[in-house]
């Protein structure tokens, strides 16, 4: 039995402990404000609710427990605490009558107030009211008169102030307005009177674009107009400073330097043209947001109408209408200047530059397809002009021209070769209708006109009137030919961007002078027949031309700007050589065949005469009177080393026939006096010879030639037929010294023909010779040694 008590109460034992171990768990949950769900939820799962509520009931049980002995350790507490709550219930029932008693009292006494008080709330909310009314209708009254201002505004055309006016309307008033009807049409009238004024100025503006562009032409024309007067005033400074330098170089005591300042400044006021269109039509843009936008149409509509004015109409000759292209242009870039500088960022630079590009290919372009067809240098030269004036005139601006220039320098040898070919055309007219008579001067200014205007004047000394000048009307024509293709092609270098162009004008000036001159005076000499005294005058002529070369060069060096000192350099040859040779030579020509005539009369000479012609044979006379005539003009009119070569070549060829008659077929025969007789032709000739060259001052010309030389030949053939000894001529040291001008050959032959008077006096017997000349047995010898050499 105790076994088995033993044995129950140990379950039991165990069944406390863990009981003990459930309810702590649940105290614990409770005690920490756990969730019991997950507790029942578990206990459900396993299947054991009753045991739980056990749990439960025993804990709830246990708290009672605990409870009743906390009453009891406090029971003396709450009888007191009781107490005083009863007593406090009696004051509180005391507390409440009273204060029904005051309530009672203050709603007799608060029912007037709180009537007069509603009534009060409810004049103020009337007031109230009307306040918001008379607020409203302020607000829609100054909303009414700013929308008034605004039309007002619209229609005179100030669109800034309707902008102004609809931003105070939108930004102070808009909200505010009361009425939602006037709110409502005022909110869709401002969109629309903003598309308005942006229509009204895009129409002002697109009326400026058209108006612009035919102003730009007339601008073009002021502006380039202006820079053709600058340049005209720049030239006659240079002018008056060359004349400075002429005075300073004749007297530098007399010669006065002033400084001269030109008061006109470069002034934009004769520039009128209107931009305000363009600003108000950007600074309206502006403000209604859209600035790019108008940017980007006003650049979009320039552009265009530059392209459009590059259009050249294929009816007009590009030289009539040349002027009006590029003003045009000049006129578009000068307004894009302005703009740029004054728009407040309407263009940009880049934007500027990059259409100027766009119209200076173009401008390249054009120009290289119209001189490149051009046949006529002063066409050529009147578009230049004008594209050099517009480079001066946009380069003020800052645009840069360069491209322009380069293609004008590129062009400039095509200029002079058109040049060159007029002036060959005019030097062709000048010369060959030229009637080679000395030109007469009855006035002074005829005598400054042709004369000292290219300083071929012989003397400083004015002459008296009438002047027969040495020289032809063609001198002073070819002369101004000269000098406009000077005048012409300085034209051409100036401006180009090169400030030192004297060489090249120079070297256009000697192909003019070596090559162009020369040319045409050679066609003129070969292909034209004239007489002695047309032959003279044109070599006359061109000394006179030559003596003026220096002038062109001289003034060539002026009109470039160069100091003369550089220009006075020594030629090393004469420029109108070739053709000087040319006319001296047909001019001899012509004389030696007039000399021919006279020679002629050798034929009338009797070679086997008994007596010999005191004066001279008839031919030699009339030769004489002819040159001494001959060379009576020449001396007016030919320089010394040209009379020179006419009367030593005359004589030379004189010579040539005295000795070509000795060996012609026929003169048979001869005999001592016929060569006493041409003895005394050659004395005359020697004797006119040396007249001449003393006479004529040929012997001041160094280099000139002793007339006798040029008789030399027959001189030499005439002593050798007078010597005593004459085969001395074997002898080569006398033969150098005495006949080195003798041809063996034809002494031979003309000893030949020698026959003396002693052979008519005593003849042969018998074959053995009765009387035998000395003299004629020293030709015979010679002869035979002659023959030999053969």
């Amino acid at each position: 039995m105790q076994s088995k008590a033993r044995r129950r109460v140990a379950p039991l034992e165990n069944g406390d402990k863990e009981e003990r171990q459930e309810d702590l768990a649940v105290a614990l949950t409770i005690a920490n404000g756990e969730d019991l769900g997950p507790l029942i939820r578990k206990v459900f799962e396993v299947g054991k609710p009753e045991s739980l509520l056990q749990q439960l009931r025993y804990f709830g049980k246990k708290k009672e427990i605990e409870i009743e002995d906390v009453c009891k350790l406090h029971y003396q507490d709450f009888i007191h605490a009781v107490d005083e709550l009863r007593g406090l219930l009696a004051d509180a029932d005391k507390l409440k009558n009273s204060l029904s008693g005051v309530n009672s009292q203050l709603q007799e006494v608060g029912n007037p107030l709180l009537s007069k008080l509603e009534e009060y709330i409810e004049a103020e909310g009337v007031k109230k009211n009307i306040l918001q009314a008379m607020e409203g209708v302020k607000l829609c009254a100054e909303v009414m008169e700013l929308c008034a201002k605004a039309n007002n505004y619209v229609v005179s055309d100030k669109y800034y102030m309707v902008l102004k006016s609809l931003d105070v309307i939108e930004r102070d008033y808009l909200e505010k307005i009361p009425s939602s009807a006037l709110r409502q049409m005022v909110t869709r009238q401002i969109p629309a009177i903003r598309s308005h004024v942006e229509k009204k100025v895009s129409w002002e503006f697109n009326d400026w674009l058209v108006q612009i562009r035919s102003t730009s032409r007339e601008i073009g024309q002021l502006a380039i107009g202006q820079a053709s007067s600058a340049r005209q005033r720049e030239e006659e400074l240079r002018m008056r400073q060359r004349e400075a330098e002429e005075q300073s170089r004749v007297s530098l005591r007399d010669c006065i330097y002033v400084l001269e300042t030109d008061e006109t400044e470069e002034n934009e006021s004769f520039l009128k043209f209107d931009l305000t269109p363009v600003y108000r039509a950007y600074h309206i843009h502006t403000c209604l947001g859209l600035q790019e936008q108008f940017k980007e149409h006003y650049y979009k509509n320039r552009k265009l109408q530059l392209i459009s004015d590059f259009q050249i109409s294929s009816m007009q000759a590009f030289l009539e209408c040349h002027q009006i292209f590029f003003a045009q242009i000049a006129g578009f870039f000068i307004v894009e200047d302005r703009v740029l500088r004054t728009g407040g960022g309407l263009i940009s630079k880049p934007q500027v530059e990059d259409i100027w590009d766009m119209a200076v290919n173009k401008m390249c372009s054009v120009l290289e397809d119209q001189f490149s067809r051009m046949l006529t240098a002063n066409h050529l030269l009147l578009i230049k002009d004008y594209v050099s004036l517009l480079g001066v005139t946009l380069r003020r601006y800052g645009y840069r021209v360069n491209p322009l220039l380069d293609v004008l320098n590129s062009y400039r040898d095509k200029y002079h070769e058109l040049l060159l070919n007029d002036c060959k055309k005019t030097f062709s007219d000048v010369i060959g209708n030229d009637d080679y008579k000395q030109m007469m001067m009855k006035k002074e200014y005829e005598y400054n006109m042709n004369v000292l205007a290219f300083h071929i004047q012989t003397s400083d000394i004015m002459p008296a009137f009438p002047y027969i000048a040495p020289f032809s009307s063609a001198v002073p024509d070819c002369c101004r030919i000269v000098r406009s293709f000077v005048a012409d092609s300085v034209s051409y270098m100036s401006y180009g961007g090169h400030m030192d162009f004297y060489d090249v004008v120079k070297k256009y000036l000697d192909k003019l002078l070596t090559e162009v001159l020369n040319e045409c005076l050679h066609k003129f000499i070969g292909n034209s027949t004239f007489g002695v005294s047309q032959a003279m005058q044109l070599a006359a002529n061109l000394s006179v031309l030559e003596r003026a070369c220096d002038f062109f060069t001289k003034h060539a060096a002026q009109l470039c700007g160069i100091p003369l000192r550089l220009a006075e350099r020594p030629r090393p040859q004469s420029v109108l050589k070739s053709a000087q040779d040319a006319a001296n030579e047909t001019m001899l020509r012509l004389v030696n065949s007039k000399v021919e005539e006279f020679m002629v009369g050798t034929e009338n000479i009797n070679w086997v005469a008994d007596d010999v012609p005191q004066n001279g044979n008839e031919y030699v006379n009339e030769v004489i009177i002819y040159l001494e005539t001959l060379v009576s003009t020449a001396q007016r009119i030919l320089p010394l080393d040209a009379l020179d070569k006419i009367i030593n070549g005359v004589l030379k060829h004189v010579s040539d026939c005295i000795v070509a008659t000795f060996l012609s077929d026929n003169v048979r025969r001869y005999n001592m006096s016929a060569v006493m007789g041409i003895d005394i032709d050659l004395k005359l000739l020697e004797s006119f010879g040396d007249n001449q060259f003393n006479d004529s001052g040929l012997h001041e010309l160094e280099g000139a030639k002793d007339p006798k030389q040029s008789l030399e030949e027959a001189r030499q053939l005439v002593n050798l037929l007078l010597s005593n000894n004459p085969e001395t001529y074997l002898n080569p040291v006398i033969r150098d010294k005495h006949y080195s001008a003798l041809d063996y050959k034809k002494v031979a032959i003309i000893i030949e023909k020698f026959r003396d008077q002693s052979d008519r006096l005593f003849g042969s017997f018998g074959g053995r010779t009765l009387r035998q000349n000395p003299k004629k047995k020293s030709l015979d010898t010679l002869m035979k040694k002659l023959k030999e050499f053969n």
